[in-house]
């Protein structure tokens, strides 16, 4: 959850190219400790206020915005503790601040830049940044998610006006605005299948279920539920539909099933999380983004992520 008006790094040099990586590059296989309790993965105050993301690339590696300071992307690989070792991977050029991230089936990484109204492509060879898609028109874009036929979503909200919208954005890098007048839009996910889109918006604390069509535009909607308290932030979908959702200032990770019900909550040490991840040796392992914390925790799930860094 990240209103604007944060500041960029003017430095674009590369830190740390993902080809020269050649240690720790997958998470080593950790004996099995209880599901759903959450213990520290990164400690405090090695990213900023602005740690978002996450996601897991084709090395094994978690990838976080904002490492030490704003317009990072820091790289963190699991030691033979499992505890993450965190390195400074890139700066974005100046101007530019990342927010959501994902990776596409070639291994290339996306981020949502706010700062800069675009999505920017990430070659991990040699951590060069170019602009995927320009959103001249958009808020803020804010977080991103891919689905299974190669297609792009963009959440984009208006936190000074509490609404937002959504666009679509096709592999040729063709924008377009999906859905408008909407809430603080924030967390984007698809399902397993590609038949949904799952939209939350923080500060109406609702999650849309948008039907897709076979061109990834709307069928039809539903309310998925919408909760009493606290805001919503970024979400991620295990292999049997189920999201996982930050909820910001609840301090907690809802899981909820396909139609909705509340499954579990597990419950996090900070009480700020921005945004959820998959990854581990088996995709089993949930990492958490936390704001009040600059850290990043992490959870063992009984299921792997839809998208857990996993060829």
């Amino acid at each position: 959850m990240k209103p604007a008006g944060w500041l960029a790094l003017k430095s674009s040099a590369v830190l740390l190219p993902l080809m020269a990586l050649s240690a720790c590059n997958h998470a080593p296989v950790q004996p099995e400790g209880p599901l759903y309790s959450a213990r520290d993965y990164v400690g405090d105050g090695v990213f900023t206020d602005g740690i978002e993301g996450p996601a897991v690339g084709p090395d094994g590696a978690l990838y976080v915005v904002n490492m030490g300071g704003n317009g990072t992307i820091g790289r963190v690989a699991t030691d033979a503790a499992g505890n993450g070792q965190a390195q400074l991977f890139a700066r974005l050029p100046a101007g530019r601040i990342g927010n959501g991230i994902r990776f596409a089936e070639d291994g290339l990484m996306y981020v949502a830049d706010y700062a800069g109204h675009a999505i920017l492509r990430v070659d991990p060879a040699n951590a060069s940044v170019s602009t995927f898609v320009a959103l001249p028109d958009a808020h803020q874009p804010n977080d991103i998610a891919r689905a299974p036929n190669g297609d792009w979503y963009a959440s984009d909200p208006d936190w000074a006006n509490d609404s937002g919208q959504v666009w679509h954005i096709g592999k040729n890098g063709l924008a377009e605005l999906l859905v408008g007048d909407m809430g603080t839009t924030n967390g984007i996910e698809v399902s397993p299948d590609g038949k949904h889109l799952y939209v939350n918006e923080s500060v109406q604390r609702r999650i849309w279920d948008f039907s897709l069509g076979h061109d990834g535009r709307i069928v039809s909607r539903r309310l998925l539920i919408q909760f009493a308290d606290h805001g919503l932030d970024g979400m991620r979908s295990d292999v049997k539909g189920n999201l996982y959702v930050a909820r910001y200032g609840a301090g907690t990770v809802a899981i909820l099933s396909p139609d909705g019900s509340l499954l579990r909550q597990v419950e996090l040490k900070g009480r700020k999380p921005t945004n959820v991840a998959f990854g581990g040796a088996d995709g089993r392992d949930v990492y958490v983004t936390m704001q009040d914390r600059g850290a990043i925790e992490m959870f063992r799930s009984d299921t792997p992520g839809r998208e857990a860094g996993l060829p």
